[in-house]
């Protein structure tokens, strides 16, 4: 894992030795450019390659066959022209069906492979695979196939611990990120063993805002390359610090996020309005 992670840091990221020095922000796209494509599509991956997103994130599941593929939904009503669950069709079945962007209009976008998908990701992006931890061990084999190993960012709300007991040293080959869920009444006390500066990311997400906490956080990485990714999807997990917030107030929502609270990634769904604040302030290339 730490030889993974000292390549992406030179893949992506720029990191200064103090918080009180900003350092560069990255930007992660919540299942591609879903707004303007479609969920977990291929052709959206690319649309974030091409505008300089540096992180997409993507949800995967398997098929009846044993394949690894892009979706988020256990079932395919919501996402695709097919009906069911996922886990009932062959590979060769999904490749027949279209994705619905997101006002559920049917589109010519196919549902792709985790393994077409690190092979996209060659061409500049990091892969941050999602709903993946009952597969870690098939996503490992996709990685060492496609030589991506360094491209990917696994991560879960599962114990590391728990995790290491069913994949062992496969876990070390990757780079995992712990999710870490704050919840109302947490306390620094008990979140300490937490953030114990073994993994080199963190997601951290919260309903309410705890100053202290994150103060504590800011403290604990102080001098360290570890990196703090924050969301500002929707309320519950950023307490009401969202991109649809962030249109009329970007300083207050993403602005607040970095500064404040010392997000270093900020998981976006609209990703190239958080790229185009970002370059204005000159934390993002």
């Amino acid at each position: 894992m730490k030889r993974n992670y000292l390549i992406l840091l030179l893949l992506f990221f720029c990191h200064t030795a103090s918080w009180a020095q900003t350092p560069k922000v990255q930007v992660a796209a919540h299942r591609g450019d879903w707004r303007n494509y479609a969920d977990n599509a291929l052709e959206g991956i690319e649309s974030c390659i091409k505008m300089g997103v540096d992180i997409v994130e993507v949800d995967v599941a398997k098929t009846k066959d044993g394949h690894l593929i892009l979706m988020h939904d256990k079932t395919l009503d919501r996402t695709t022209n097919g009906k069911g669950k996922v886990s009932d069709f062959t590979l060769e079945e999904i490749k027949t069906l279209r994705l619905r962007n997101g006002l559920r209009i049917l589109t010519d976008f196919q549902i792709p492979t985790l393994e077409e998908t690190m092979l996209t990701a060659k061409r500049g992006i990091i892969i941050n695979v999602d709903k993946g931890d009952d597969y870690f061990d098939e996503v490992y084999r996709v990685l060492k196939k496609t030589g991506t190993t360094a491209l990917c960012i696994i991560k879960s709300e599962k114990p590391y611990a728990q995790l290491y007991q069913r994949y062992g040293a496969i876990l070390d080959s990757m780079t995992f990120m712990p999710v870490v869920k704050l919840k109302k009444g947490d306390t620094v006390d008990s979140v300490r063993a937490v953030f114990d500066k073994r993994y080199p990311f963190y997601e951290i997400s919260f309903a309410e805002e705890n100053p202290a906490i994150f103060s504590y956080i800011k403290t604990q990485f102080q001098n360290t390359s570890t990196v703090i990714w924050l969301n500002s999807l929707w309320d519950s997990l950023s307490a009401g610090y969202t991109d649809d917030r962030a249109l009329t107030n970007p300083d207050g929502i993403w602005g607040y996020l970095i500064d404040t609270l010392g997000a270093r990634i900020i998981q976006t769904d609209r990703p190239a309005l958080l790229l185009d604040y970002l370059r204005k302030r000159q934390l993002h290339e």
